[in-house]
């Protein structure tokens, strides 16, 4: 039998990457894998690696070369590319893009291209202001059709008391949720 094909998008969280890049190979057993990059993941260097080094260690776990522009992102949605489509890392920046309908990104394309199929979109979160300005957004979200998210938690509630993180041990299991039409749960980790 066939994996499911998942679209991995990444978006600029970096300081997230080394938790999801581990987290990746549990999903690859268990998922086609099809990398998808933002612009800023796939041009910006940060002290937490270069943009070259985290496209080619996403390319090897994947086994296929990133999907990089909006041109490139398009078909996801006409050609049925993809059963669903995990967000990891889901920066506040497109947390609200994707709440406010604006694809100008390739992440936020391919999140609309695959919308169109009625297909599920899990959202693994990392904002530093979750429970401030992106507080809104998630809330659209979170009641919006098609839409799931990996249990989050606050990452450091006393340092960065708005800040939100997504468990990314849960990936697999909060996509195979959503696949299934369901919210993973307890959606609010301690």
């Amino acid at each position: 039998m066939d994996k499911p094909v998942l679209g991995l998008a990444m978006c600029g969280s970096y300081c997230t990457y080394s938790q999801v890049f581990a987290a990746l190979p549990e999903l690859a057993a268990r998922f086609t894998l099809v990398p998808i990059l933002s612009e800023n993941a796939a041009a910006t260097d940060s002290r937490f690696g270069t943009a070259e080094a985290h496209r080619n260690t996403l390319e090897a776990i994947c086994g296929r070369t990133a999907i990089t522009t909006i041109g490139e992102a398009e078909p996801i949605g006409p050609k049925k590319l993809l059963d669903a489509l995990l967000i990891v890392p889901c920066t506040g920046n497109t947390l609200a893009k994707l709440a406010h309908g604006i694809a100008d990104s390739t992440v936020t394309l391919a999140a609309k291209a695959h919308l169109r199929n009625g297909r599920p979109v899990i959202v693994a979160v990392s904002t530093n202001d979750g429970l401030a300005a992106a507080a809104p957004n998630l809330g659209t979200l979170l009641s919006r059709k098609h839409y799931y998210f990996v249990p989050f938690r606050q990452d450091d509630p006393l340092k960065k008391p708005c800040s939100l993180v997504a468990d990314f041990t849960r990936l697999g299991d909060a996509v195979a949720a959503a696949l299934e039409g369901r919210q993973l749960q307890p959606l609010l980790l301690a």
